[in-house]
C-alpha cells in the first residue's frame, strides 16, 4: 500500500496544501512538520511559479513572494531531503507544467522519487494531455494527480477511470481562494467518480472553516485546504508557525470526526 492510499485508509483525510518559500524554506520546513503534529494526512507542496493560472491572490501572491525569496525547484527538493527524515506521511508537489518541462521531465522525476515525493499535480495540464507527464512518473512509482471540475461533466468518467493516488474534486469554477458559500453538487460529482473507480476523492477550492471542510468530506473522502493557510502565513510571516498549526489542528479534527 503507498502512502497515498495509507493516508485515506481508515478516515477521512485532511489535507493542507502550503506555497514552498513563503516567507523563506526554513520557515516551510517548520510549518510542514506543524501541519503534520497538528493531523495533516498528506500535505500539498506548492511550487511557485511566476504565471499560477489556477490561483487567486493569495496563493498567487504567495508565490511571488517566494520567487524573490529564490525558491527554485533545487532548494525545494533539498528541503524535501531535509523532511523526510522526520516526516513519514505522504507528499504531494502542486505546480505547473512549465516548472516541470523547463527542469526536464524525466530529470524532475527522477529527483521527486530520490527525495520521496509520491504525487504531482499539474492544474494547467488537461487529462487528455497528461501522457508526456504520467508515463516518467509511473515508471518511479509516483501518482500524477488528476482534477475533476463542475465542468468536467461526461469527462469525469474517464478521468476517474484513470485516476491514480487520489482525484481531486474541485469544488467551484474560477481559481482558489476562500469562498463563503460552495454550492456545487458534489455528491453527484462523486457518485460518477465511485462507478468508475474505487480510488479517493478530496475536494479542494473554497475550503476554510471547519464547517465547510466537513461537510466536504462528508461527501467525498476528505477535504484540501489552502488559501486559507497561505493567508495567515501572508499575516504573520515567519511568526506564522503557532496559528498555522493551531488551524490545521482545527480542520483537521472537523474532517477526521466526519462520517460519510
Amino acid at each position: 500500500m503507498s502512502r497515498i492510499q495509507v493516508a485515506f485508509a481508515h478516515r477521512k483525510a485532511f489535507i493542507p496544501f502550503i506555497t514552498c518559500g513563503d516567507p523563506n524554506l526554513e520557515c516551510t520546513k517548520r510549518f510542514v512538520l506543524a501541519m503534520a503534529e497538528a493531523g495533516a494526512d498528506l500535505i500539498e507542496l506548492g511550487i511557485p511559479f511566476s504565471d499560477p493560472t489556477a490561483e487567486g491572490p493569495v496563493i498567487m501572491e504567495a508565490s511571488e513572494r517566494a520567487l524573490a525569496a529564490g525558491a527554485t525547484v533545487d532548494p525545494i527538493f533539498a528541503m524535501v531531503q531535509d523532511l523526510r527524515t522526520s516526516l513519514t506521511l505522504p507528499l504531494v508537489f502542486m505546480t505547473y507544467a512549465n516548472v516541470v518541462y523547463s527542469y526536464g521531465i524525466d530529470r524532475f522525476a527522477e529527483r521527486c522519487a530520490a527525495v520521496g515525493i509520491d504525487g504531482l499535480i499539474l492544474p494547467d495540464v488537461p487529462y487528455e494531455e497528461k501522457e508526456e507527464f504520467d508515463g516518467p512518473f509511473a515508471e518511479r512509482g509516483i501518482d500524477l494527480i488528476s482534477m475533476i471540475a463542475p465542468t468536467s461533466e461526461d469527462r469525469i468518467r474517464r478521468i476517474a477511470g484513470d485516476a491514480r493516488g487520489f482525484l481531486y474534486i474541485v469544488s467551484s469554477l474560477g481559481v482558489t481562494g476562500v469562498r463563503s458559500s460552495i454550492t456545487t453538487d458534489i455528491a453527484a460529482m462523486v457518485k460518477l467518480v465511485r462507478a468508475s473507480t474505487s480510488i479517493p476523492c478530496a475536494v479542494g477550492f473554497g475550503i476554510s472553516t471547519p464547517e465547510q471542510a466537513s461537510a466536504m468530506a462528508a461527501q467525498s473522502d476528505g477535504a484540501i485546504v489552502g488559501s486559507a493557510v497561505m493567508r495567515l502565513i501572508a499575516a504573520e510571516a515567519e511568526q506564522a508557525e503557532a496559528s498555522v498549526r493551531a488551524y490545521v489542528k482545527q480542520l483537521a479534527d472537523a474532517v477526521h470526526q466526519t462520517a460519510e
